[in-house]
């Protein structure tokens, strides 16, 4: 493969040709700045260029390469970070304005434990304000465009991540989800990802001033955006190193020993009286006959408390967000974000007082009855968007709009809700965008989703060969 064609290729393969010095960091580093400056200003995922400390990183673990010594698994490979989490010495804006100048004076655990192991930063990626929305756009940066179309949404709120690494900007994209976060974007891009389980992943920001509300802090993960699915495993394995600042970290053992073959998948198809469109069906019917083929046992199931589950998830998580931060938001917020937010509420009827603390109470009961429900299937395939990746903007197109953005979502924010494992992997191209199903497991359990979406992934297709194909 020519030097300037480096860019195409995944982090798996990027780190083994490095390691058996079949290429160097530096041109690694260097195609994939190159295809930056090519590819960028079309896109808008990258906001912060780090193009020259990544060249003197790659500089420098090439001369460890000569001496026969690597920093970890992802020596040399090119990577993003997400501009919501600290990086030292760049500025954590969160979308917003008024934080634009705030400089982070030290590392997130994840960008430690990626950087630790060898991994270069070649970019830091957009998100919108607050990192709350379900498109990528704010007034400092502005709009992060779908490499696919440049009418459909790239998804948020990483966005910039999904994104960038779709571009070939980067081999690996840090991202994080709260709600959806890393698989709404990895959904409308054709990229995969895990959302790790709680506790899995380190989360701690050194810039910030106090701590995080209790339903963030259960809800909210830091994971992995790729191109594929070995890559998301390779990533993840580094993101996980233990670090002390979160004491929600658990120090566990990635691969699980719990479960034996053949697994048993339970798969729905429930939209709790939504609409479910016929390419996400198409995707589920193509998922579930790879994975048929791939030796697991599939059986369709009815998901415990799941209407429930659905309806506590989005009130006590919007009703801490509107009893924590709603007067930030209209201090701080553009036009456009407070009207989303404002449609948020009125559509959720957050939960208040009593009701948000016996919220928060409840979450125990829902994920007591999904660890007994995975004890007899280790996995369950659903939908995840019931819809194809919906237009850039059609959340602020009225209440109608974010009715419509919000409508398919409850597939995303209750895995948050209950702190389980979940992933993402096309299953379906639809009328030139890739349409995405999702993979979901018990607490710890990532390693098997990753197994499962693999499986998917080698009888369908990796959408970034589409996409790099079309030019």
């Amino acid at each position: 493969m020519p030097k300037n064609n480096y860019w195409k290729l995944s982090a798996y393969e990027s780190a083994k040709l490095i390691k058996d010095g079949s290429i160097s960091a530096e041109d690694l580093v260097s195609s994939c700045i190159e295809r930056v400056n090519q590819t960028n200003n079309k896109i808008n995922a990258i906001v912060d260029n780090l193009s020259e400390p990544a060249l003197e990183k790659a500089h420098e673990l090439d001369k460890l390469t000569k001496k026969g010594k690597f920093k970890g698994p992802l020596h040399g490979v090119p990577i993003t970070i997400k501009e919501n989490i600290d990086q030292k010495g760049y500025a954590t804006p969160n979308g917003l304005e008024a934080l634009k100048d705030l400089i982070a004076p030290g590392n997130a655990p994840v960008v430690d434990n990626l950087e630790q192991d060898g991994a270069i930063v070649i970019g830091r990626t957009n998100t919108p304000e607050f990192s709350m929305r379900g498109t990528t756009d704010n007034v400092i940066h502005g709009r992060t465009y779908n490499p696919w179309n440049d009418w459909a949404s790239p998804g948020g709120s990483s966005g910039g991540a999904s994104a960038a690494v779709m571009s070939g900007m980067g081999s690996l994209a840090h991202g994080n989800d709260i709600a959806g976060s890393l698989r709404i974007p990895s959904t409308a891009t054709g990229a995969c990802t895990v959302k790790p389980g709680l506790g899995r992943v380190p989360a701690f920001n050194p810039s910030q001033t106090q701590e995080r509300g209790l339903v963030a802090q259960l809800m909210s993960v830091q994971g992995i955006i790729a191109r594929e699915i070995k890559d998301v495993r390779l990533g993840m394995q580094s993101l996980i190193n233990y670090d002390p600042r979160d004491p929600w970290m658990v120090e566990m053992p990635f691969e699980s020993k719990s479960v034996t073959s053949p697994i048993k998948i339970g798969y729905t198809k429930e939209t709790l009286g939504e609409v479910l469109h016929p390419a996400v069906d198409k995707a589920l019917e193509n998922a579930i006959e790879a994975l048929k083929d791939a030796g697991y046992i599939l059986e369709e199931i009815v998901l415990p408390e799941f209407q429930d589950a659905t309806n506590y998830s989005a009130k006590t998580l919007f009703g801490e967000l509107k009893a924590l931060h709603e007067k930030d938001y209209k201090k701080l917020g553009s036009e456009n974000f407070n009207l989303v937010a404002d449609n948020y509420f009125q559509i959720i009827s957050p939960f208040e007082g009593e009701d948000l603390l016996l919220g928060m109470a409840k979450r125990s009961y829902f994920f007591r009855e999904w660890n007994l429900f995975f004890r007899k299937y280790p996995l369950v395939l659903t939908p995840f968007l019931l819809y194809p990746t919906y237009e850039w903007d059609r959340d602020i197109q009225g209440l109608e709009g974010t009715k419509e953005v919000l409508a398919g979502m409850f597939y995303a924010h209750t895995m948050n809700y209950m702190g389980i494992p979940a992933g993402v992997v096309s299953a379906n191209y639809n009328d030139g965008l890739p349409v995405g199903v999702q993979i979901i497991s018990s607490r710890f359990c990532e390693d098997i989703i990753l197994k499962a979406c693999e499986e998917i992934e080698k009888r369908v297709g990796i959408m970034a060969e589409k996409l790099f194909a079309r030019g």
